[in-house]
């Protein structure tokens, strides 16, 4: 997933990301240390600038994050989010994400009555500002991946192209969906998100089973390519204790 994401990630790219954002930091860390030398990223919870990582850490607040070019008062990096010249690249997820990449972190059930709170909308809102969107969950299941979220604080495509080209929005809209299943991005003309690719030993049926609506699927569907020596060699140096694998 890690490999997956850096090959989005360019050169001139400058990305943000919140809580629970170990994946993320890998993938931009292997990114600089690789194919994108140039790329700028700034770690949620500690608002580092370029953290150092090696070894990456469970917590978003750990003070290890600040072995970095700098860290930003979090005020700064929310206006910074809110200009919408800053950022080009927003790593999102949710406890629901929605068939046109709506994500929602706020409340799942009744609004008056929640079955699971989460911990707001935190930097969500303003994913319509930057220029794509990556979104990432460590869960590919029923409960995540739902027809319509019950609450949106992440915009994705809204409701469709309709509502979409309707709300004149300034982002470039989620470009791609990374889960321990497989790779999506949306469709163009629905915007409704597509499977891209499998990850190895993972069956489409395993995809359709485990997502709430109906996905679209392209004739053929190849394999996620693995990652190279390289770069397994990049991940397992920032990663030593397997903090990607839960361990």
């Amino acid at each position: 997933m890690a490999v997956v994401l850096s090959a989005h990630l360019s050169n001139d790219d400058v990305a943000i990301m919140g809580t629970a954002s170990a994946l993320p930091q890998v993938a931009c860390r292997l990114a600089q240390l690789t194919s994108a030398p140039g790329l700028w990223f700034v770690a949620g919870g500690t608002c580092s600038v370029n953290p150092r990582l090696a070894p990456v850490v469970p917590s978003c607040c750990d003070f290890d994050l600040l072995r970095a070019d700098a860290a930003l008062p979090l005020g700064d990096v929310v206006l910074l989010e809110g200009r919408g010249d800053v950022f080009t690249v927003f790593f999102a997820g949710g406890l629901q994400i929605d068939v046109h990449g709506n994500c929602n972190l706020v409340a799942v059930g009744e609004w008056a009555h929640p079955s699971l709170r989460g911990p707001g909308t935190v930097g969500l809102p303003f994913l319509s500002r930057v220029r794509r969107t990556l979104i990432y969950s460590m869960s590919h299941n029923r409960r995540t991946f739902v027809e319509r979220v019950d609450f949106l604080d992440g915009p994705g495509f809204l409701g469709g192209p309709k509502e979409w080209s309707a709300a004149g929005l300034p982002g470039g809209g989620p470009a791609l969906v990374v889960t321990p299943l497989c790779t999506m991005d949306f469709e163009p003309t629905s915007l409704r998100m597509r499977v891209v690719s499998l990850h190895p030993g993972v069956a489409l049926d395993d995809v359709r089973d485990a997502t709430d609506f109906d996905l679209v699927v392209p004739d053929t569907v190849p394999v996620t390519t693995p990652p190279t020596a390289l770069q397994l060699a990049t991940v397992r140096g920032l990663d030593p204790r397997g903090v990607l694998k839960g361990r």
